[in-house]
């Protein structure tokens, strides 16, 4: 694996790109990755969350309580145990996630259009590794 300090810095100057790249709904950024989990995991319990998301519980209640608030989130009790409380996204929530998504993914449509062929196919070629990058991530 090549370690050049240039592959760290170009992947934060990326997130940060990216971040920008969504508007939609305003959500800061554990509040839109929250969201994105419930819509790719389906309900989760809030110290899954919490822990996911590399927030503190109380942080991650009160983030909930606000996702709520504004109707993108509901608390559901867990059918096989009822003293557990689950956190999925609302039809609203979802579809705030998905025009985040449709944003983004325009955005970095215009943004590759401005490069040269062969930087574009530069990128097409590093797509693999790179999801297999984002998997080797997720199921740590």
């Amino acid at each position: 694996m090549d370690s050049r300090p240039e592959l760290g810095t170009v992947f934060d100057e990326i997130a940060i790109m990216v971040r920008r790249l969504s508007t939609a709904g305003q959500l800061n950024m554990t509040a839109a990755a929250v969201l994105a989990r419930l819509r790719r995991k389906g309900p989760q319990r809030l110290t899954e969350l919490a822990i996911c998301e590399g927030v503190s519980q109380p942080g991650m209640t009160q983030l909930v309580t606000r996702l709520e608030r504004e109707g993108l989130a509901r608390r559901t009790p867990d059918a096989s145990d009822r003293r557990v409380v689950l956190v999925e996204a609302t039809p609203e929530g979802l579809d705030l996630v998905e025009r985040r998504r449709a944003e983004r993914a325009a955005a970095l449509h215009e943004l590759v259009g401005a490069l040269s062929p062969a930087d574009r196919a530069a990128i097409d070629a590093a797509l693999p590794a790179l999801t297999r990058l984002v998997e080797i991530h997720r199921e740590s």
